[in-house]
């Protein structure tokens, strides 16, 4: 794979490190938008009703075979994590022996979303929540926080809220083994893939997670304010956040919508969220998840690497600590600086270089993609150096 950089609208002169916060859009991606919008805009009576569904099931098609699913009707249409996250805590009272379980667990530094989505369930249930300590122990922390995870889940456990990938250190977590340990006590297993997906591979037929939650602004290359999640078995004939009239069944038959119906859409449908049919978001997502299918999620991870391995290299002589490779990706990065070096004053830095990363306050977060090279990175580490 080769830099795509001439694909994306995105600011001649900026090195921009910081895909894991926001991604530039695909200039195809753009135009789709402006059309969308112009539809809107300009011909309100072009909106015919089968314009309300069939973006949309374009768009679960091709997040199915991004997560490799077979049933695209598993894809609900969300506006953001949190209502992910809304869905998984309104249905929680439903998992069998639900009574008898004390606590939720989480991981230390989780995104804020999936710590306050389940407070409120938490009281109503009686449950607690159980975090998993990121190790201080610097070698090996990765394969150690992995194996604190697994011994965490017992017959206590509800559900285990965990990402993919870390947000702030990257930090990959083994999901296969996590999914077969909650399968053993009857828990749970709700993933948070905002940072992975449309970056690296992720198989839900391998891991078999009862939920997978995504914003799509980030390494979908989509627009703000609308994101995707599957949901599985468990979450069937379950409790929506909202009663969308366009998730009930024949709601594409508009001359009988007040033939009103009980029955939901199939499957997940129940759970997309109210408006999705989003005229002009839809449409951009729907080209920018084209174009990551046919690049290839391998391909991508596979030329984060090549334009990251020597700069890294250089970063770790420079007294640079970040997580071992077997244990994350090649995408995301959270790195410790060198001992005296202060984390916001390096990426202010940074910035007046016009060297775009993230301060996450216990580390820096440095996340490139296609639209990066390797010349980028040692943009970076040049700066360090001064």
């Amino acid at each position: 794979m080769t830099n795509q950089a001439h694909l994306f609208e995105l600011e001649a002169g900026v090195t921009y490190l910081n895909g894991a916060a926001y991604a530039p859009m695909l200039k195809s991606a753009v135009a789709k938008g402006m059309d969308g919008m112009m539809m809107k805009a300009a011909r309100p009576f072009t909106i015919h009703p089968q314009i309300h569904f069939e973006p949309a099931g374009r768009v679960q098609k091709q997040f199915a075979r991004l997560i490799n699913i077979d049933n695209p009707q598993r894809v609900a249409i969300i506006t953001a994590v949190s209502y992910g996250m809304a869905v998984v805590a309104r249905n929680l009272h439903r998992l069998p022996g639900i009574s008898a379980k004390k606590h939720i667990l989480l991981i230390q530094d989780e995104f804020p979303n999936n710590v306050y989505a389940f407070e409120r369930v938490s009281q109503e249930l009686s449950l607690h929540y159980k975090t998993v300590a990121r190790p201080v122990e610097v070698a090996n922390r990765g394969q150690l926080w992995n194996e604190n995870i697994l011994n965490s889940i017992n017959h206590e456990t509800a559900m285990i809220v965990i990402p993919h990938i870390h947000w702030i250190y990257g930090v990959r977590f083994d999901l296969a083994a996590v999914a077969e340990r909650c399968k053993e006590v009857g828990a749970l297993l709700i993933v948070d893939a905002t940072q992975s997906v449309g970056a690296m591979a992720f198989d839900v037929k391998a891991i078999q997670p009862d939920a997978v939650i995504c914003a799509g602004y980030k390494w979908l290359l989509g627009p703000y304010s609308v994101g995707l999640a599957y949901f599985g078995e468990f979450f069937d004939d379950g409790v929506p956040v909202e009663e969308s009239w366009l998730n009930r069944a024949d709601s594409d038959k508009f001359a009988q919508l007040i033939n009103y119906q009980k029955a939901y859409r199939p499957f997940a449908q129940r759970y997309n969220a109210g408006e999705y049919s989003q005229f002009i978001q839809l449409p951009m997502l729907e080209e920018s998840l084209n174009e990551i299918l046919a690049w290839g999620v391998d391909n991508i991870q596979q030329y984060c690497k090549s334009i990251t391995q020597k700069p890294l290299e250089a970063l770790i002589g420079m007294g640079c600590s970040m997580e071992a490779e077997a244990y994350r990706g090649h995408h995301l990065f959270g790195i410790s600086l060198p001992a005296g070096v202060d984390n916001a004053s390096f990426t202010e830095k940074l910035l007046q270089n016009k060297i775009i990363i993230s301060n996450r306050g216990v580390a820096i977060r440095v996340s490139p993609n296609v639209y990066n090279t390797e010349d980028d990175m040692w943009a970076l580490v040049e700066c360090l150096q001064r």
